[in-house]
């Protein structure tokens, strides 16, 4: 296995064993926004490590999406934004993984790129791990919304991609994305 796909699964291990949820809204770790009980953790719909199939290129076998097929211009979806330092989708970010599900049924012919990003704390494998783990949980929401695993891949850019330029908390909350990168078959 490449050294990144080992981080994001350790990683994600450490995160899912040390960020108890129950429906309650009551939390035994970070990560966890106790105020709103309906955030999506990886525990809600499958942990990174379960979603993980091939590292980098969960769900498909045969090669990367961009590598076979054309890049959509005709569609761009929101960015799906996280809180620092964790992999919870905050119940105001689901609409937008539910539009993609939208998308995605009604074109057969449409593949999926979940990309995660991360703002520029931490080192450098950390937060390609952390992307990962973003990505993996995006990507869980969506199999479980009914979309097959092989017309979605992750891929962990960590700070390597910021949306915005910049050193506070105004840029940061911008870069800890999940973004979606459509192709057609």
């Amino acid at each position: 296995m490449k050294f990144s796909t080992m981080t994001a699964i350790l990683a994600t291990a450490l995160c899912v064993a040390g960020c108890r949820y129950d429906k309650a809204g009551k939390n035994g770790g970070a990560g966890v926004d106790s105020a709103n009980a309906q955030d999506i953790t990886a525990q809600d719909f499958g942990d990174a490590q379960n979603g993980a199939q091939s590292g980098s290129i969960a769900g498909a076998s045969e090669g990367k999406f961009e590598d076979m097929y054309t890049r959509c211009t005709d569609v761009n979806f929101e960015p799906v934004y996280f809180g620092f330092d964790s992999t919870v989708v905050p119940q105001g970010e689901l609409g937008k993984i539910d539009a993609v599900v939208q998308h995605l049924n009604s074109r057969s012919d449409r593949v999926v790129v979940v990309e995660g990003n991360c703002d520029e704390r931490g080192s450098n494998e950390y937060n390609m791990a952390l992307g990962e783990n973003r990505a993996i949980i995006v990507r869980n929401y969506l199999v479980q919304s009914g979309i097959a695993a092989d017309r979605i891949q992750t891929r962990s850019y960590g700070e390597e991609k910021p949306a915005v330029d910049g050193h506070d908390e105004s840029a940061w909350r911008l870069n800890r994305r999940g973004e979606f990168a459509i192709y057609q078959k």
